[in-house]
């Protein structure tokens, strides 16, 4: 059986606050759970995004505990977030008015339309028309 989509992803921020401020008021995702300074997940479509701050993730799992084994990165990862075309101008303006430099805004080879910025953690995120890959 083939793998159907994504269901999560995974960016890693020292600074769980500034990280729910970001993605939750900022782009405006909606907050699904946060536990303590561990994590803060977002709803994002069909997925979600999670947000783990690395020296907790790196910890074994206490007793009881459900048993996600140790993981964690450090140094900036990368997201893609889906935008339509006619919403790349709102998003930049709502970035812009949070004081969110746009690194890069440009057309791929097929005419998909990619807009590049940073979050708080220094993670790179992109926002892509669905076309960048066929879909």
């Amino acid at each position: 059986m083939p793998i159907a989509a994504i269901l999560e992803t995974a960016l890693y921020a020292d600074d769980l606050d500034a990280a729910e401020g970001f993605y939750g008021g900022i782009l405006g995702l909606e907050k699904i759970t946060r536990v303590d300074n561990r994590h803060v997940f977002f709803r994002c479509g069909q997925g979600v995004l999670l947000v783990f701050n690395p020296d907790e993730t790196e910890k074994p799992a206490s007793p009881g505990a459900l048993p996600v084994p140790t993981h964690g990165a450090r140094g900036p990862g990368h997201v893609c977030f889906r935008l339509e075309g006619d919403d790349f101008d709102a998003m930049i303006d709502r970035l812009a008015a949070s004081g969110i430099t746009i690194e890069s805004d440009f057309l791929w080879p097929n005419g998909a339309r990619s807009i590049y910025f940073r979050d708080p953690a220094g993670n790179s995120l992109e926002c892509a028309e669905a076309k960048l890959w066929g879909l």
